[in-house]
């Protein structure tokens, strides 16, 4: 069946093979249509990133790279600016007809923690071609805060999915017509686009922007960080910001966005003429995210933005990504936000769950 394999048949793929791991999957880790993948257990720091490239292995190009290993099985920091890569429990045998595509967590992406996946004759990050047999890595580069890391953390997702699955344009209107996608006006081209909301209803707090020197974020540790100590409120009494180069924002979507049971999206970047600067480090969004069937009443996108070359004016209501929508080969048997422990449903401009909330 064409279209993004749902979590009864990500399970079913673990079970034929076509997954595998050691240990073995974990259930919390498959989603309504994505499975976690898990850290293994040493990391290598490297000179630069890198791709494999068509014919190498991950392992022989690791050869030129690698600087020292660390083993993690004890924990171990991964620091601010360097680049590391990690072989992950899972690996792949995928049928002729499956290809899949991988990206950061959400609260990964929170973090300014770019975490690509990266496969043996790979010429693109997170690009999985039909047929793939092998190993999987995570590179991973912290942007804005050192990490405590552990064997079996999940930092990265990946979907897979069997022929052509993106809407058009004409589907996605048609679609929206017929199911609201966003609480107001849909902006469609190549894909739904979003704005950045700078209004926020109450207040003149409008984002947060990572302070430059911080302390060690520990993974494994939920609403514990005073976000003080780490991120400076962003307010605006006008709707409009200047973003400085290398700064890294959190931001959040004017628009309530809603998928549909039957429909998963990824978070792409627009247009690179609007704007120096970078929307989109965590990108999937599972069926049923802001969906009233499954708990939700839109929920808006929560922008992960670094600025590049030159200072930029935000505004209000500027266009900044684009989802686009998927269909799923079937119905998911699992929700996000109904029944699982979802992080993000209902959300609004939000830190990472490792953070309390702010007061």
């Amino acid at each position: 069946m064409t279209g993004v394999c749902p979590n009864q048949q990500i399970e079913a793929m673990i079970a034929s093979g076509h997954i595998r791991a050691l240990p073995p999957v974990l259930p919390a880790q498959v989603q309504p249509a994505s499975l976690d993948l898990r850290l293994g257990n040493v990391a290598y720091r490297v000179r630069a990133s890198f791709l494999a490239g068509a014919g190498n292995s991950v392992s022989s190009r690791l050869n030129e790279f690698e600087m020292h290993r660390i083993d993690l099985s004890q924990g171990a920091v991964l620091e601010k600016g360097c680049v590391y890569l990690v072989p992950l429990m899972e690996s792949l045998a995928l049928p002729d007809d499956v290809s899949a595509v991988a990206n950061a967590k959400s609260s990964t992406g929170r973090l300014d923690l770019l975490t690509r996946t990266i496969t043996d004759g790979g010429i693109e990050f997170d690009r999985i071609p039909a047929g793939y047999s092998g190993p999987l890595y995570a590179e991973i580069c912290p942007r804005s805060f050192s990490v405590l890391v552990r064997p079996g953390m999940r930092l990265n997702q990946i979907r897979f999915r069997c022929g052509q699955a993106s809407l058009s344009d004409d589907d996605l209107r048609a679609l929206h017509a017929q199911t609201p996608l966003v609480d107001g006006p849909a902006v469609v081209q190549d894909g739904l686009g979003f704005s950045v909301d700078l209004r926020l209803p109450g207040s003149d707090l409008v984002g947060y922007r990572a302070k430059p020197h911080t302390g060690v974020i520990d993974l494994d540790r939920i609403a514990a960080y005073d976000p003080a100590e780490y991120w400076e409120e962003v307010r605006s009494s006008d709707g409009r910001i200047i973003l400085d180069p290398g700064a890294f924002y959190i931001l959040v979507s004017r628009e309530a966005v809603h998928i549909p049971p039957l429909y998963a999206a990824e978070m792409a970047p627009y247009l690179a003429m609007v704007g120096e600067f970078r929307v989109h480090y965590a990108g999937f969004f599972d069926p049923g995210f802001g969906h009233a069937e499954a708990g939700g009443a839109g929920s808006r996108g929560v922008l992960e933005v670094r600025c590049h070359e030159a200072p930029f004016v935000l505004e209000h209501g500027q266009i900044v990504g684009r989802l686009v929508y998927e269909k799923m080969s079937e119905r998911p048997t699992q929700l996000y936000g109904a029944g699982i422990a979802s992080n993000y449903q209902g959300q609004g401009l939000k830190l990472s769950k490792h953070f309390k909330a702010p007061t």
